[in-house]
């Protein structure tokens, strides 16, 4: 029988491969180069060096928007109004009516869970700026299958630029 090209394609297809146990280094164990992985489209740029904050720059909005300041204080609200953060912690990012309110609240407690649901749930933060130096803000909040709403209005101290609840109600 004469060999064709196409069996000798077929045997080499299905014949077990050998490796060398020297590699073309010359060194039985020779690694591969490492590799440097490929950043992925949406990973994050490599993280600056992490500089030590000012206690009042939780306060400032973060590049000029008022959605991560309307979020992160909506965050903390809520863990007071749950029980999970003491009223204290936000008494000097507050006005006096604004403290008056909140403690009002914690004591009423509206968002207080009931029953076996223990955690919570915030859903979108809508805020908006009727004005300059105003922030008005709503957030949903979710226990379980029950739902609350919690409005605040944060404003921008004259002086120190510094962002102030000024009135907080939750329903």
């Amino acid at each position: 029988m004469v060999e064709t090209a196409a069996v000798r394609h077929l045997t080499a297809l299905h014949a077990p491969r050998v490796r060398p146990l020297v590699h073309a280094t010359g060194h039985p164990h020779a690694r591969r180069p490492a590799r440097t992985p490929h950043p992925h489209p949406c990973a994050p740029a490599p993280a600056e060096p992490r500089r030590p904050r000012h206690p009042r720059a939780a306060c400032a909005p973060a590049h000029g928007g008022h959605g991560e300041l309307a979020t992160r204080f909506a965050h903390r609200l809520v863990e007071v109004l749950t029980g999970l953060r003491p009223a204290g912690q936000l008494q000097r990012h507050t006005t006096v009516p604004g403290y008056q309110q909140l403690t009002a609240l914690v004591r009423s407690g509206p968002l207080r869970p009931r029953g076996r649901v223990t955690g919570h749930r915030l859903g979108r933060v809508y805020d908006s700026a009727p004005v300059p130096g105003a922030l008005e803000v709503c957030v949903r909040v979710e226990f379980g299958p029950r739902h609350h709403m919690v409005a605040f209005r944060l404003e921008q101290h004259r002086r120190t630029e510094q962002w102030q609840c000024a009135a907080v109600e939750a329903r």
